[in-house]
């Protein structure tokens, strides 16, 4: 179906432009949002003649966004989750997760605008889209953790997970220095210490 742009579309074009999209994404998206309108001679009119108007509208709309933007840039959103030993989440974080900690924090920000790939199922730090406008896209911060300090930790650059790790191979090393028993022996030979120990008995 071809189409006129209303506003810029990612990956489409910019305000104006007759496009062809398939059918379903025309039919199911673009039309009913507002964002297009169907290519035929009366609305090329409609548009022309509202040119001036729509441009003006979106430059206001993107002075606007260009402005939240300014504040959200950069914003972090602590989301506390419970997490198995190697860092996988028991579920997942979601752009519905993400919205409602920029909104308590006091940005607007619709869940539509938050651009997430795929559901974070890993504690970390995680950087999140937001599209605020279709020219104007800033980046937030998702804290994934498993506690408060855990949050504070990964905020100041440790992995938690790597610490995690390097933690449970030393506690490991030493447990195995802990019972190691003595190299030096023979196969089938008996440690001194044990016949101490049978004496002191």
């Amino acid at each position: 179906m071809d189409i006129i742009l209303l506003e810029r579309i990612e990956k489409l074009g910019t305000i104006g432009d007759v496009v062809t999209v398939k059918d379903g994404y025309a039919r199911n998206f673009l039309l009913p949002q507002k964002k297009a309108l169907r290519a035929n001679d009366a609305n090329r009119k409609v548009f022309e003649a509202n040119r001036e108007r729509l441009e003006k509208d979106n430059a206001a709309r993107r002075s606007a966004a260009e402005a939240e933007g300014k504040k959200v840039d950069g914003a972090e959103v602590v989301l506390i989750r419970s997490s198995s030993n190697a860092g996988q989440l028991y579920g997942s974080v979601s752009v519905r997760d993400i919205t409602a900690g920029l909104k308590e924090q006091g940005f607007d920000v619709d869940k539509r605008q938050v651009i997430l790939g795929q559901p974070i199922k890993a504690i970390g730090m995680h950087e999140v889209t937001v599209a605020l406008h279709p020219e104007v896209h800033v980046k937030v911060k998702a804290n994934v953790a498993r506690s408060d300090d855990e949050a504070e930790l990964q905020r100041q650059g440790v992995d938690v997970l790597a610490q995690m790790f390097a933690d449970d191979q030393a506690a490991a090393e030493e447990q195995a220095d802990a019972t190691r028993i003595d190299p030096t022996l023979e196969p089938g030979e008996i440690p001194a210490e044990l016949f101490e120990r049978d004496d002191a008995e």
